[in-house]
């Protein structure tokens, strides 16, 4: 299928160099104007305040005030302005506009040299000479500058993205221009901080932005053009290759709720937990846990408590353990089963991404080595000296390494009792577990061949039969491990999936990896 537009957004630190790293153009979308510069912070998000100011005709700080309280969803203000119109449109979002013929608007549009010559300002009840030294909001309301400018500048201290009108109960949003004139003159720090705060709007509460989520941060933030493909995966120029709906690493074809307890099972305590529930008994007086080094089941705690390792009881002269505890014995055959259930699941996906770090340290530059003697053989046809075979099929054997590891994690939680599927489908559910594991195994089984075919090839052998032979033998195996992952796939999303409650899906399947951004040069 058509690949997805990626686009990058500006970084935060613009004063930071390009990382120079390219991509194919027709995996990535660009911006026109991506250059690291403050002024061109503002650009992206701008257009869109610039759609909103055509379509329902708004000042530019009430159409960024409508988009913020959408989150920059233009849907849904084409939706509530269908539903509602114009005034139930700006009445839901608060904001406040004027009739034309109203006196308040009247007075706003009168032009400074032809206000009255001394003003009273309502909030220090100074008398202000100068026209230049007041401002009035579309509202009309009318204050000096130095209010204005004290204002705005503790509305920002409140992390307000908003600021309203100083007349009490006016909703009237300020005109940003105001805002960032007169906190320039004296604030010229937090007036950066009110067009920050408008930038992370844009970003934090817009579908189809996502921040990347490198640690330390590269300063980058990520944009599809489609907001409603949400379920991709994205590398930032920065190398870091993350899922777009939930900003973990890249995890398809292993949706994001089942990756997200994957992971923190993955990467927690539990296990060792349940390792210790098994392999021990906890002392009856101290609770520490005690793992028997002998032969004899009367054993003591350090604490100085005696116990059976049989039973875990006190040893006392009351002693008697040869009665069966059908709960204790349920609750212990349990909690070893869901361990040997995990220790099968979690073993096999490390496997995989184990293999596939030793295929990508250890056989990819055997592999350049052989590509480089290969090319330089004179004795042999140019067409079959090109050997860009044996990368292609590296980058499938790498792709097939990740997608089986994934695919058992997604098969724990997929085939065990933590997921809900319909009540009607629970029957079919061993059925579709056989038919699982039967492709995952063919998979398996085509990417162990692939491996040791290239491992092979990687050795410096250049008669021109074995090197045709090796290059079918190798193509063809590149293509059935391919075909198996885009079955997966297939299996996962439309036979699999919507046997489950909870709606989940996976981003599509791409062999050569997440779809590649970069930026533009300044």
């Amino acid at each position: 299928g058509q690949r997805r537009r990626v686009l990058p957004l500006l970084r935060r630190g613009h004063d930071e160099e390009e990382d120079g790293l390219e991509a194919d153009e027709d995996d990535v979308g660009l911006f026109e104007d991506a250059a690291p510069q403050p002024e061109h912070r503002a650009d992206h998000w701008q257009q869109d305040v610039s759609m909103v100011m055509n379509l329902v005709n708004l000042e530019r700080h009430n159409a960024r005030a409508l988009l913020m309280h959408h989150r920059w969803k233009m849907d849904r203000i084409h939706d509530f302005l269908e539903r509602r119109g114009r005034e139930g449109l700006f009445r839901e979002a608060g904001i406040v506009v004027p009739p034309e013929d109203s006196s308040t608007a009247a007075r706003a549009r009168v032009p400074p040299h032809k206000r009255p010559r001394t003003v009273t300002c309502n909030v220090c009840f100074e008398d202000v000479s100068r026209p230049s030294d007041v401002s009035t909001m579309d509202c009309g309301h009318c204050f000096c500058n130095d209010c204005w400018t004290e204002h705005f500048f503790a509305s920002l201290g409140n992390g307000k993205k908003h600021i309203h009108c100083m007349q009490v109960k006016c909703p009237a949003i300020c005109d940003d221009g105001t805002v960032r004139r007169l906190l320039g003159r004296k604030y010229p720090d937090a007036a950066k901080r009110f067009d920050n705060l408008v930038l992370d709007s844009y970003l934090d509460n817009n579908a189809s932005v996502k921040w990347c989520p490198s640690a330390p941060h590269c300063g980058r933030a990520i944009r599809v053009v489609d907001a409603s493909e949400r379920y991709c995966e994205v590398e930032c120029p920065c190398g870091v290759s993350f899922c777009f709906n939930c900003a973990a690493p890249a995890h398809s074809p292993c949706p994001c709720p089942m990756w997200d307890k994957w992971d923190a099972k993955f990467r927690g305590e539990s296990e060792n937990l349940k390792w210790i529930a098994v392999n021990t008994k906890s002392c009856p007086k101290c609770l520490r846990p005690i793992e028997k080094n002998g032969g004899c089941n009367h054993v003591s705690c350090p604490c100085g408590q005696h116990l059976c390792y049989a039973c875990g009881g006190r040893l006392d002269s009351l002693h008697n353990c040869n009665r069966y505890d059908e709960a204790g014995h349920a609750n212990y055959d349990s909690i070893r089963r869901q361990m040997l259930r995990y220790t099968h699941y979690c073993d096999r996906f490390n496997v995989h991404i184990n293999s596939r770090k030793v295929e990508q340290t250890e056989l990819w530059p055997a592999i350049q080595k052989r590509a480089v003697l290969l090319e330089s053989a004179t004795a042999i046809r140019p067409l079959i000296r090109e050997a860009s075979w044996m990368a292609r099929a590296h980058r499938a054997l790498l792709a097939s390494r990740l997608v089986l590891a994934r695919s058992y994690a997604f098969a724990y939680y997929m085939f065990g009792d933590e997921v809900r599927t319909y009540p009607s489908e629970k029957a079919n559910l061993p059925i579709a577990k056989v038919l699982f594991e039967d492709q995952q195994w063919q998979l398996e089984e085509n990417a162990e061949k692939l491996s040791k075919v290239l491992a092979a090839e990687a050795k410096p052998v250049l008669a021109e039969e074995e090197v045709l032979r090796a290059m079918q033998e190798t193509s063809n195996l590149a293509k059935i491990v391919d075909t198996h992952c885009r079955e997966m796939y297939k299996c996962i999303q439309d036979e699999l999936l919507p046997l489950l409650l909870e709606p989940m899906t996976i981003a599509p399947y791409r062999p050569d990896g997440p779809d590649k951004a970069k930026d533009l040069p300044a």
